[in-house]
Formats: C-alpha cells, sequence, structure tokens
C-alpha cells in the first residue's frame, strides 16, 4: 500500500512586512523539513500524511478533504489516488487544472502565491502569502524524503502581488 505524504510550508505577511530586510528574512525560511510526528499526522484512514510548517494568521488555513470521486484535495490541488497524478489549479483562472506529474516513488515541489483581504477589529488589511507543497507518493514511510533529494519536479505560479504604478 502506497502513503501520500504532503508537506506545507506556509509564509504569510501584512503590508507592513514588505521591505528588503522582511523578503531576506522569508527567503531564509526552509522550503523543506524532515517529516517528524507532530506536527505532522495521519489522515484518511493512514492513507495520507500532512505535515504544515510556517504561518497560519487566521488558523485551518490549509484545507484538505477526500472527495466522493475517491482523490485527495488540497488547497489548490487534486492528486489522483488511482495514478498518483497530481494536479493544480490557479484560483484567478477558468482553465482546466494543470497535470503537474507523476508522484509515485519521485516528489514534486509546487509554489504559488497570493493576497487576499483580512478583516480584523472592524478594519480590512492585505495579507500575502506564498505556500509550498511538497508532494510524494511512497511504499515505504521515509522521514528525510524532503530534505535528502532535490524534487523532481519544481512548479511555480508565482506572480508581482504588489504593484505600484506611478502616473505622469
Amino acid at each position: 500500500m502506497s502513503l501520500l505524504i504532503l508537506q506545507i510550508v506556509i509564509k504569510q505577511w501584512d503590508k507592513s512586512q514588505r521591505t528588503a530586510a522582511h523578503v531576506l528574512q522569508r527567503v531564509n525560511i526552509p522550503e523543506t523539513y524532515p517529516l517528524i510526528f507532530p506536527p505532522a499526522f495521519y489522515v484518511f484512514d493512514k492513507q495520507c500524511v500532512i505535515d504544515q510548517h510556517g504561518d497560519d494568521i487566521q488558523g485551518n488555513r490549509v484545507k484538505y478533504a477526500l472527495g466522493d470521486d475517491g482523490n485527495i484535495y488540497l488547497d489548490r490541488y487534486r492528486v489522483c489516488t488511482d495514478d498518483k497524478i497530481f494536479t493544480y489549479h490557479d484560483a484567478k483562472s477558468d482553465r482546466p487544472p494543470r497535470i503537474i506529474g507523476s508522484l509515485d516513488n519521485q516528489w514534486i515541489q509546487c509554489k504559488y502565491n497570493c493576497r487576499y483581504s483580512i478583516l480584523e477589529s472592524d478594519m480590512y488589511y492585505w495579507l500575502y502569502e506564498e505556500v509550498t507543497v511538497n508532494a510524494i507518493y511512497l511504499s515505504e514511510f521515509n522521514e528525510k524524503v524532503f530534505v535528502s533529494a532535490a524534487p523532481l519536479i519544481v512548479y511555480k505560479d508565482i506572480h508581482e502581488l504588489d504593484i505600484t504604478r506611478k502616473h505622469k
């Protein structure tokens, strides 16, 4: 039986944390970690490990579910449990999900960023976010899978989130 491992690393910041020093600080946050229980935990009758690191200002940021179709859904991602294919769906696009690749004994890293408004204490502010998902199907658990080798595929959907335009 195969085990799906999903490691999520979230970096969140607000508008006041966009300086070069803050950017450097975020760049130095690791994108891979060894799998340690806790924070890692099993879901879906021990068919999947979820390992989340980083920021989660609002709490319960990443949603995951086992669909009626038997596939596993995590945030913008779908893992087909039959053929172990990993797909990504851009939240701002009407295009069909993009096939990233097979997770069968090879790991894939996907990154995306976004921003959204948060209401807190009757005030709105922008929350910026970069999410990294490391994923693999293994026949045998390996706690160092994401730190012992580079990913086979790195997929990025990174957008410029804070463009300042000056009109003359």
